[in-house]
Order: C-alpha cells, then structure tokens, then sequence
C-alpha cells in the first residue's frame, strides 16, 4: 500500500455532507421531517486496517418529530484505485439479498446467532458507498497490538462455520441464488502475497534446519500462481470433489470485531466484517487463510488440528440444525480437502516471513514445525 492509498484511507470524503446524512438517515427511518442538527465525522478505522476502503465514522445528532436523537454511523466508500473493481458489488450483494436471507434461515431454525452488522444504506451510483451500524456502539472491538485469545478465535471460526453451512445449504438446494459470487480476492492479486515465494525460497536456503526444503518451494514458484487462480475459478470451470462453499474471501484479524462482558472481561460475541471478497470456492481457501492471517504463531504451532477440527465440528452440527439434505462432511474428507488445497497454504506460509533480527528465531522454529507439517500430509508430492 502507497503512503498516498493509506492518507486516502484516514480523510473524510467530501460529499459526506449533511444533506447527505439527513436524507439517508431520514429514508432509513421513514421521517421525512428528520433535520440533522450536528455531524461529525472522524476516521473510522486505523491506518493499515481497510485494503481497498475509506472507512468514516460519523456521529449525528438529529431531530424528527418524535424527538431527539443521536446515532454513530460506519460509512464505508471505495479507494479510488480500486473503484473499478467488483468489490462494493460483491459487498452490496451479500448485504442486500444473501446475508439476510442467511439470517432467515438461523430465525427459522431458532438460531439467534448475528453474521453481520445492519446495513442501512448502500449505494453504487453516483458513488460506492456502504452504511452499517456502529459495532462499537454495542460493545464490540477491533483486536489490535495483540493477537487473538483461543476463546476469540474459537468465536470467529464459529461464525465461519455458520456462514459456511448456510451457503452449503443454499447451493444444494437454489445454486442460481449465489452464482453471481464468483469473482472473489485471489491472493496472487495482492502484491505482499504473491511477492514472498521468492524470498522465503532464498530464506529457506540460508537457514541449515530449512534449507531441504528449499527444492520444493523452487518448484511451486514457477506455476502456484496459475494454481491459485484454478482453485478461485474451480467451482465454476472445473468442479471437483470436496466441499464447495461461499467464501468469506478476507477472514483474517482485522475483518472481525469481539465483544467481552463488562463485569467478567470474558469473551462474549464475535461478528464478521468485510463481505467484499465472497465468492464460491472450496471452504478450505478460507480456513488456509485464516491460518496465517487470523491465527497467532502459538495457535499455528500448538493448536492447529484442535482448531480446525472446533470448526469442522460446528460446520457438521449446523448443517444439520438447518436441514441440509446434502451428505454431511466427513472428517477424513475434510482433511483430504485441506490437502488438496495445499498450493493456497504453501504460498501463504512464504508470504509470512518475519525474518526481523528479535523474531528470526521464534520464525525459524515455527517454520520447522509448519513445514514438517506440510511434509507428513503430503503437500511436497507430485508439486
């Protein structure tokens, strides 16, 4: 990201007036008397934090006629280096037809679990431009100068979970209903992701303990890109056994907000953000990603199999609450899944290189382990 592209991030846009703010508001709430007496609008999210977003909070103090009232509001609006995109197009698509009718299922089935903020605006002409709620009004938090807790994680790849069963519910039974979803964020088109290969592959060769390891690594550089692209597309070009889902797209630490209860300080509640990157595709490109970007290097280390198979367990008992008339996953079939997958954690491991002199050998050790990993469930075979 630019120094230009991140300044972008933090300003308040102008046309984010008050007539604006009053006739979304007064529409959202069926006033047409409403009068905005007071806006204020502040960045809504740190620097580093939104990849291709503005992110503003605004807090308004407004009137109607039956009374005063205040509000804080997430506005969210494209980077102009990205307006051409299908992001907002992909996010507005999950908000206005597909996330409630996820809802729908969860209120039928007695689920009272929430997958999302409330959107109560979005638009892509003349502008892109999305409103939700204000989740820190409600007590929750983005997690930053920390990595997640177990209970927080557990939190978030429950929610995962929920989210994946209800598309895996949906493409069983209406497939047209998200087949639109299908141009998702593929990780060799972000530069830090597709630039590590070649130097994890020198690192690796510089480090005695690694350096076996090397040969595999030459060998995916030179078509994991292509491998990356056929697994985004799979599901419509070339469908293959496994599990097929609509993917969250971008679940790592920065797209989800946790709640923790006053009196305790214990974790309550997670919620997902960001449903930009949605799209049909194997549930592993989610849980690979995940691994790297939502998990700590303690959890990658020690806690990998009890995470992954936390979530598999929520995955199987909410299918079947909703009624999924599919054949259930099986655990031996979703570890197959994982490994057939291996390109997308192969290059995401490369991608994760904290070669700095205080974590070099922390990163060295964990990339023993990881590798070995990778080694025993046969992610070196047949590169």
């Amino acid at each position: 990201m630019t120094e230009d592209s991140s300044a972008d991030q933090l300003s308040v846009p102008e046309w984010l007036s008050v007539q604006f703010v009053t006739e979304v508001l007064s529409s959202h709430e069926n006033e047409p008397d409403l009068r905005v007496t007071k806006l204020d609008c502040t960045p809504g999210s740190a620097q580093g934090d939104n990849y291709a977003s503005v992110i503003v909070r605004a807090l308004v103090e407004y009137t109607t006629q039956k009374g005063s009232f205040s509000k804080s509001l997430i506005i969210k609006t494209v980077l102009e280096m990205f307006a051409g995109s299908a992001l907002f197009k992909t996010e507005i698509g999950m908000y206005r037809k597909v996330l409630p009718e996820f809802a729908r299922i969860l209120r039928e089935h007695n689920d009272t679990s929430r997958l999302y903020a409330d959107c109560i605006y979005y638009s892509l002409e003349p502008r892109q431009v999305m409103i939700f709620e204000d989740l820190s009004e409600m007590g929750y938090a983005m997690v930053r100068n920390r990595e997640l807790t177990h209970e927080e994680i557990c939190g978030a790849y429950l929610k995962l979970a929920k989210f994946h069963a209800l598309s895996m519910k949906i493409i069983n039974e209406r497939p047209e209903f998200v087949k639109e979803f299908k141009d998702g964020i593929c990780l060799v088109d972000i530069p830090y992701m597709s630039s590590g290969m070649g130097s994890f592959k020198d690192f690796l060769g510089r480090i005695p303990e690694l350096a076996s390891y090397k040969s595999h690594f030459e060998k995916i550089e030179v078509h994991f890109k292509d491998r990356l692209r056929d697994i985004m597309k799979e599901y419509q070009t070339n469908p293959q056994p496994g599990y097929y889902v609509l993917c969250h797209g971008d679940f790592h630490t920065r797209n989800i907000m946790v709640k923790h209860k006053e009196e305790s300080g214990s974790f309550e509640d997670c919620m997902l953000l960001d449903y930009q990157g949605c799209c049909l595709a194997p549930l592993a490109v989610d849980l690979m990603y995940s691994i790297y970007l939502l998990m700590g290097r303690e959890q990658r280390i020690g806690q990998f199999e009890t995470l992954m198979n936390y979530y598999f367990s929520v995955l199987r008992e909410s299918l079947k609450k909703i009624g999924y008339h599919g054949v259930l996953p099986d655990p031996l079939a979703f570890w197959t899944e994982m490994s057939r997958l291996k390109y997308y954690g192969l290059n995401l491991a490369s991608a994760s290189n904290e070669e700095t002199d205080e974590k070099l050998r922390d990163f060295i050790e964990e990339c023993k382990i990881i590798l070995a990993r990778f080694e025993r469930s046969g992610y070196f075979e047949d590169l």
